[in-house]
């Protein structure tokens, strides 16, 4: 007999606000364990050290979760001048101790200007790049140091909001693949003193912004339904995409994993599009061609009806 999954089918999206000391992956599984859910995902690692917006997503949800990892995000980060260590933040050894020159904000925002834009970034040792199936984190560990591909990310921007003495705070809105405590580091290579991280916060990702967010403390405080009115519809994860209504017909072939004619509009072919029926959301679609629509990735329960 198929082994019966643990939980119950619990099918949404949460804002979840990590908090310090956890991995993604810990700060994730104690939220299923709040909701009772029998799966769940996360849609883009926070190092344990960061704190901040993590969208969880809950049953069907996983099933789209891949379409955040290729979202901007916005980082709120301090750095520490004059010190660099072997993870680029404080949870490293020291490498290496340099004097911090005297620096004003007219200074600091020089050298910013320089960071905004297209710029090249070497991924740090110590991330969950994998080589040759295992994470660079863990080969750092074992002194280990591999060879990596110099990567062109966006800083869209990155703006000064605090200095005081040898710390200052930026926020720094960047594309996919960015490292903040990369940034950091080469931001105090400029400034000729090193630098690296003592705090970082994600506040953005997405469509989704830091309103809204529940901290795992919050969430043990309510009861189940309460947890529940938390939750946002799965399709919040798909917004981004044209919509397209589809009739009857339409939504059983679509359903049963055959290509439907449309009845009304002419979505760009090859385009990925949201499919509602009677305003249920039944998962993703792809325009083939001419008024015509195939399924790409459905939810079991459309599927199921």
């Amino acid at each position: 007999m198929a082994r019966r999954r643990r939980g119950l089918p619990i099918d949404g999206v949460l804002l979840l606000d990590k908090p310090p000391g956890l991995s993604s992956n810990q700060a994730l599984q104690r939220a299923r364990r709040l909701y009772q859910a029998q799966k769940a995902g996360h849609t883009g690692t926070l190092d344990p050290m960061a704190t901040g917006l993590l969208p969880v997503c809950f049953g069907e949800a996983t099933k789209f979760s891949s379409q955040l990892l290729d979202a901007d995000k916005v980082y709120r980060a301090r750095l520490r001048l004059g010190v660099t260590t072997t993870t680029g933040d404080a949870e490293g050894e020291v490498l290496r101790e340099r004097p911090v020159p005297v620096l004003d904000e007219a200074a600091i925002e020089a050298v910013l200007t320089r960071f905004r834009g297209e710029i090249d970034q070497l991924p740090p040792m110590y991330s969950a790049l994998k080589h040759q199936g295992r994470p660079l984190y863990e080969l750092a560990r074992e002194g280990k140091t591999i060879e990596r591909a110099v990567r062109r990310v966006t800083v869209y921007d990155v703006r000064l909001l605090a200095l005081e003495g040898e710390e200052f705070t930026l926020e720094a809105s960047v594309s996919k693949g960015t490292y903040i405590r990369t940034l950091a580091e080469d931001i105090g290579e400029v400034l000729g003193c090193g630098a690296h991280l003592t705090a970082l916060r994600r506040l953005k990702t997405g469509p989704f912004t830091a309103e809204g967010m529940l901290t795992l403390e919050a969430l043990e405080g309510l009861d189940d339904a309460e947890r529940q009115a938390h939750l946002l519809p799965m399709d919040v994860l798909v917004a981004h995409l044209p919509s397209l209504t589809v009739g009857v017909e339409a939504a059983k072939r679509l359903t049963h994993g055959q290509s439907a004619r449309l009845e009304v509009g002419e979505p760009a072919v090859e385009s990925t599009v949201r499919l509602y029926h009677d305003g249920a959301f039944l998962g993703l679609g792809v325009v083939t061609g001419p008024q015509e629509v195939a399924p790409k990735r459905l939810l079991s329960s459309a599927a199921a009806s």
